[in-house]
């Protein structure tokens, strides 16, 4: 399973990425208090009348190692991690949640160097050019921070982004199996385990991470954006600007993008499953 994760990990972040960069945009841009958040079309039209269609692309450097760390741990993790509290029987919900959060609370310790550079090269469009940093590629931003701000501030807001893991792990494996398992033994339904049953759950599974996930994700690019990461003066800001609404924005990029990943992760994740007992056996 592991040889073929890297690559379809990669897959899914390069056709993500430009609603990973709206949804960024949408998060970062600085607003006015009483004015509205722009919605997602005119964030994404204006990035590309002003900067072109590369500008879109701005940051793939930093979406592919944060795939290579963040994403690689929490999804190898989590079966491992799933046998280990279930010991080999059938998981309740709550086993299920707290392997997601042990899982995706290691993987946002892994990628948090990653997403600071993600974060920065991706809204670096809406900044004034003064304040913009400008790094070449993702190692690029690794050094850059290490040199300029200390190793320190590559732990820059490893809180809520941890958080972020964290309920995004749970909330997207555990309500993909609570889902899998539902539709399977509901007789009203009668779903067999397959590439139907895979679509449908992964589907539900996007739906309720986008959600759950929202508000920390904001605060997560918000924290990693500001020059002092002060979690509590941003939030402070921001919902003295623009209300508790801001919780929530960049949430339908954020669906899009998140919709179709989940989808295309969990087919391959269950066809690489089925081939790897196939090749054990």
């Amino acid at each position: 399973m592991a040889a073929g994760a890297p690559f379809w990990l990669g897959v899914a972040a390069a056709c993500t990425h430009p609603l990973d960069v709206t949804k960024m945009r949408m998060q970062t841009m600085p607003v006015v208090e009483g004015n509205t958040r722009p919605g997602m079309i005119w964030t994404l039209r204006k990035s590309i009348h002003k900067d072109g269609v590369s500008s879109i692309y701005q940051g793939i450097s930093a979406a592919l190692l944060r795939q290579l760390t963040y994403s690689m741990v929490r999804i190898g993790s989590y079966e491992g991690i799933k046998a280990k509290i279930t010991n080999g029987k059938k998981p309740s919900t709550s086993q299920l949640v707290l392997a997601g959060a042990l899982a995706g609370g290691l993987g946002g310790i892994a990628g948090n160097p990653a997403d600071i550079v993600l974060v920065r090269m991706t809204s670096d469009a809406v900044l004034p050019p003064n304040q913009r940093r400008c790094y070449g590629h993702a190692i690029d931003g690794v050094l850059r921070i290490v040199r300029e701000e200390g190793t320190t501030a590559l732990a820059r807001g490893i809180v809520p982004n941890t958080i972020r893991a964290m309920l995004m792990t749970s909330s997207q494996m555990a309500s993909y199996d609570v889902c899998k398992q539902f539709l399977m033994t509901n007789s009203s339904f009668q779903f067999k385990d397959g590439p139907w049953l895979h679509f449908v759950s992964s589907s539900v599974a996007g739906l309720v991470a986008t959600t759950v996930c929202s508000p920390a994700d904001v605060i997560k690019s918000k924290v990693m954006a500001h020059k002092n990461g002060n979690i509590v003066e941003v939030i402070r800001t921001s919902l003295r600007n623009e209300g508790p609404r801001f919780l929530f924005a960049g949430w339908t990029p954020s669906f899009i993008r998140l919709a179709p990943n989940t989808v295309l992760l969990f087919i391959f994740l269950e066809q690489l499953k089925k081939s790897w007992k196939q090749y054990a056996a």
